[in-house]
């Protein structure tokens, strides 16, 4: 059974939650205040947090703040439905994924087990792979840019990974949410832009220089660079 923990204040919902993932093979604990979900958290017993922004003690954005400063455990947020604000900003401070409330069980479960198997299909995969200054190495999940360790949540090293691995092509929104969130791209979903415009921060701020460039109409390019002379 896979270890899972819910953080949110309603207690029927985390209740409800509790058993029908456990038919999917899922241990689900609930927390519902901030402060105690992130300590548990923060533990490293669980394979994926499921967190909801409105939060007793302690807001479910300060806590993915704190959270990520400590923690690449995958997240997934709950939002209020049409909240586009909540979502972006929760994007931006880490989190993998997003389901606006209310929502079905069922999404719930396909979203979980999408984070859950990207993350073991790279975790498989021992080999490392480098374009130009910047490398990952699947096995132990880490990534470097010109020498320097970077702090990536799971999406991010996804997007990472793919685009090191197809350099100099241009991939499409469509083929980058599929690879990276697991799901079909919807008409007005701007996930992936958030994610990549977050480990375009990450990777630009290294050396002052575009490593990821938008393709207009098309997607996104990965140009890759020569490393640093300063070794």
């Amino acid at each position: 059974m896979t270890p899972l923990l819910i953080i949110d204040d309603d207690i029927e919902l985390c209740a409800l939650l509790i058993e029908r993932l456990y038919d999917d093979g899922f241990v689900l604990h609930a927390v519902h205040d901030g402060i105690e979900g992130l300590s548990r958290a923060s533990s490293g017993n669980y394979c994926l947090v499921i967190l909801d922004i409105t939060l007793p003690r302690m807001g479910g954005m300060e806590l993915l703040k704190r959270l990520r400063s400590s923690s690449s455990v995958p997240v997934l947020m709950l939002t209020a439905r049409g909240d586009d604000i909540d979502r972006i900003i929760g994007l931006e401070c880490g989190a993998d994924d997003y389901l606006p409330k209310p929502f079905n069980p069922r999404e719930l479960v396909a979203r979980i087990k999408a984070v859950l198997r990207r993350l073991d299909e790279r975790r498989s995969d021992p080999n490392s792979f480098s374009a130009g200054d910047l490398s990952i190495d699947i096995a132990v999940r880490e990534a470097w840019a010109d020498g320097k360790p970077l702090e990536l949540t799971t999406v991010e090293f996804a997007l990472l990974e793919v685009f090191i691995r197809n350099a100099g092509q241009t991939l499409t929104r469509e083929y980058l949410t599929g690879v990276a969130l697991g799901r079909q791209l919807g008409p007005f979903d701007r996930t992936i832009d958030v994610h990549i415009s977050n480990l375009r921060k990450k990777l630009d701020g290294l050396r002052g220089i575009e490593r990821i460039k938008t393709i207009r109409g098309s997607g996104y390019l990965l140009a890759a660079r020569c490393p640093s002379k300063e070794q």
